[in-house]
């Protein structure tokens, strides 16, 4: 629902508005204020969407107010005075209702308020959109999807989707592979668990690596950890010290 204050130091003309804004379904809360002080106060309370303003006010003007607010709302002007229209505009203002007007002109500047919202609302959710992709692209490109393993005359390409689990050895890391092949590693866990994607893998000691799904069956033990049993029937242990990644290994 879409939040409006009217701002007006006439009771009539706030009347008048909030008399049209009465038959919009798609009206929520209508605010009112009196002078630009108390328009202020109000619009940092409730951060309305639409806010139509008069200009002559006491307190301070309708131009000084949306000095403050133009890039947190829309603004509609509603004023006697047209000497104002092109300063107004200066501030993005969608519409410049001069008074009297009548219904229909009314709500066409609704309509060109209702249409900028909209607008900016769809370059929002592209934007986040676009932020979102570009974190995901950022975090996949500082995983490795194939692990180099240096061996004597040779250089080997592992990829990491046919790792299940890694057990730590010293300066060594025992990378253990779909069909019980296991390949000796110059390299320490901690490296290695930078290089792996979280979303797939997670440290459960220190000195094991596993994958998340290849975990089949978790013991608790009197001592507090787990014992953890993998498809492959083999048993490590997540260590109290990693009990809080429980729920990340279940989940």
């Amino acid at each position: 629902m879409i939040k409006v204050m009217v701002v007006d130091d006439e009771a009539l003309a706030r009347q008048t508005i909030l008399l049209l804004l009465k038959q919009q379904q798609d009206i929520g809360l209508v605010l009112e204020a009196s002078d630009g002080n108390q328009a202020l106060e109000v619009f940092n309370q409730h951060q309305p969407d639409i806010v139509f303003l008069d200009i002559q006010m006491p307190g301070q003007t309708g131009i000084e107010l949306a000095q403050k607010i133009a890039d947190q709302c829309v603004i509609v002007f509603v004023t006697a005075y047209d000497q104002y229209a092109i300063t107004a505009f200066e501030f993005n203002a969608i519409d410049y209702l001069l008074k009297p007007y009548d219904d229909e002109r009314f709500y066409t500047a609704l309509n060109k308020a209702r249409s900028k919202l909209n607008e900016v609302n769809t370059v929002n959710y592209q934007q986040v959109g676009e932020i979102v992709q570009h974190m995901m692209e950022e975090q996949s490109c500082r995983f490795k999807s194939r692990l180099v393993v240096k061996d004597p005359g040779r250089i080997r390409l592992i990829d990491v989707c046919d790792v299940d689990y890694i057990v730590g050895a010293g300066n060594y890391a025992e990378i253990h592979l779909h069909e019980g092949k296991t390949i000796l590693h110059r390299e320490t866990l901690t490296t290695l668990e930078s290089q792996l994607d979280p979303q797939h893998f997670i440290r459960i000691h220190r000195s094991s690596i596993v994958r998340r799904s290849f975990v089949s069956e978790l013991r608790p033990n009197e001592k507090g950890d787990y014992t953890v049993i993998l498809k492959n029937g083999e048993q490590l242990t997540l260590s109290r010290s990693n009990r809080h990644k429980l729920d990340e290994l279940i989940g």
